[in-house]
């Protein structure tokens, strides 16, 4: 492969990623595109490399900020593809740290495909392929959601259904700001906001301490 192909991850040289690193990310991109007409894991007009490099591994990876990877487990919430999940499980596989992904997944193609790439690319994760708003009493360290629900639906799966968490990761996009101050007047939580390196007008943020308003 060209050497030239580490440059495409150049919004990502903050965080010092290795060749290997981008290989991997590479090898996903191969996958998706290989399987994506039988499952339809992203959408086809933003099937192309570029794209997919941008808007979905580039743009998970930045969640990498906001992750504890020093705990034993992270989330995700409807993974879906495995963004965010497989990309961090990637980073974290490549930054030598030992935590484990578990992404959810209800359907049973996508958890397949989800699993064959864990085993190809050798990633420490674990696939549920269940209903995650049914389970309870579940703990983590950081919590992952993007693009799976509407943000008061998430922050109470995360009020009702787990026991411990670190935090809880949003991706939010252009009506972020308006989403935000709307929930902000049923729900208490303290937060943290990061500009998105992948749209101007998108960010994320960093959640602890959800309590519902009385």
């Amino acid at each position: 492969m060209d050497e030239d192909f580490i440059k495409n991850y150049s919004l990502l040289d903050r965080y010092n990623v290795s060749r290997e690193t981008c290989l991997d990310f590479e090898k996903f991109i191969s996958m998706i595109k290989s399987e994506n007409d039988k499952i339809n894991i992203i959408g086809k007009k933003n099937s192309k490399n570029s794209d997919i490099r941008k808007r979905h591994i580039i743009d998970s990876a930045q969640a990498i900020d906001f992750v504890d990877l020093n705990d034993n487990t992270t989330c995700d919430l409807g993974t879906g593809g495995g963004m965010p999940g497989i990309v961090i499980a990637i980073m974290a596989k490549n930054l030598k740290k030992k935590i484990k992904i578990n992404l959810f997944e209800k359907s049973y193609h996508k958890s397949s495909f989800l699993k064959e790439v864990s085993k190809e690319l050798n990633l420490q994760t674990e696939i549920i392929q269940e209903d995650v708003f049914k389970i309870r009493d579940m703990n983590s360290g950081t919590i992952m959601a993007r693009a799976f629900k509407p943000m008061p639906i998430v922050l109470d799966l995360v009020y009702k259904n787990f026991n411990k968490y670190k935090n809880l990761i949003l991706f939010m996009g252009k009506s972020g700001k308006k989403i935000l101050s709307q929930t902000l007047k049923d729900w208490d939580f303290e937060y943290k906001e990061k500009r998105s390196l992948t749209s101007d007008d998108s960010f994320l943020l960093s959640i602890k301490n959800i309590k519902k308003k009385n």
